[in-house]
């Protein structure tokens, strides 16, 4: 096979190559100056079921647990993790490499929008440029004494989320869905892809699983019956979190107080991804 059909996939190819006989790494280092104990990946099949919310949450719930966290934004066309932290200084630089923002308490950050003249130009790149722009998130910012880096991915299973699990170190992904009937195929492809590439899966969190009726405190199931535990059984996943379509967590999110938000709907993916940190 020809190097540039590889697929770099060798459980599903027959030829007889280098690589199979010394499989190539496409670990990148980062900065000299970072210290990162665990990269976590945030992903999901499809778009706008709230990767970006529940990647935040889970570093604000590790950071109130004493952790300290992080989050590279590697969602370069739709950037949404500084305006949900309320950050929206430049990030600055020194010789050594790029120094994230921190947020109010303390949860260092990189995304495009941080680099931007304009925060709100659109970044119209093509994908080899975005991933490379993902690589220099790890390669060229300084994690200092990060004990968990959170990755925000974005939808899909394109150059984006390759580059991640082959260039980054995931010490495993949570996958994010909604209650829709078509949750299956979704989590399938997020499955397929992390299992392609050998990334350990911690389990599932279903977003707008219900709204509560702020009278009579009834769970209401504004899209549907949920599948999320037959989904999650049929991969041999966990179910780590049912979480409600909240107004109040929305408005928190615009008005970028993200860190004011109690979550305890995400208590087991938090102890979930906490445990990583004891093995």
């Amino acid at each position: 096979m020809s190097a540039e059909n590889c697929s770099h996939d060798c459980s599903s190819c027959g030829e007889s190559c280098t690589s199979r006989d010394k499989p190539q790494s496409f670990l990148e280092k980062p900065n000299s100056k970072s210290k990162i104990d665990h990269v976590i990946g945030v992903v999901s099949g499809k778009g706008g079921v709230g990767k970006s919310l529940m990647t935040s949450l889970l570093a604000v719930q590790l950071n109130r647990r004493g952790y300290h966290t992080g989050v590279l934004d590697a969602d370069i066309t739709g950037p949404s993790i500084p305006k949900i932290f309320g950050v929206h200084q430049h990030a600055m630089g020194n010789d050594e490499g790029i120094l994230p923002a921190t947020t109010r308490t303390g949860i260092d950050i990189i995304s495009v929008n941080l680099l931007l003249e304009d925060e709100s130009a659109p970044v119209v790149w093509r994908g080899p440029m975005i991933a490379n722009v993902v690589k220099q998130f790890w390669t060229d910012v300084i994690w200092k004494d990060v004990n968990f880096l959170f990755v925000d991915m974005p939808p899909g299973t394109g150059d984006v989320p390759l580059t991640v699990f082959q260039s980054i170190p995931v010490s495993g992904i949570v996958i994010v869905t909604s209650p829709q009937e078509l949750v299956s195929m979704i989590v399938s492809k997020a499955v397929s892809m992390a299992k392609m590439m050998k990334v350990p899966i911690l389990g599932i969190v279903e977003n707008m699983s219900y709204v509560k009726c702020p009278d009579c405190g009834k769970e209401i199931s504004v899209f549907g019956k949920s599948h999320v535990e037959q989904t999650a059984q049929k991969f041999g996943l966990k179910v780590l979190g049912r979480c409600p379509l909240d107004p109040q967590v929305a408005a928190k999110c615009d008005a970028g107080e993200v860190e004011q938000i109690e979550a305890p709907w995400l208590s087991n993916a938090t102890d979930a991804v906490e445990r990583l940190s004891k093995n």
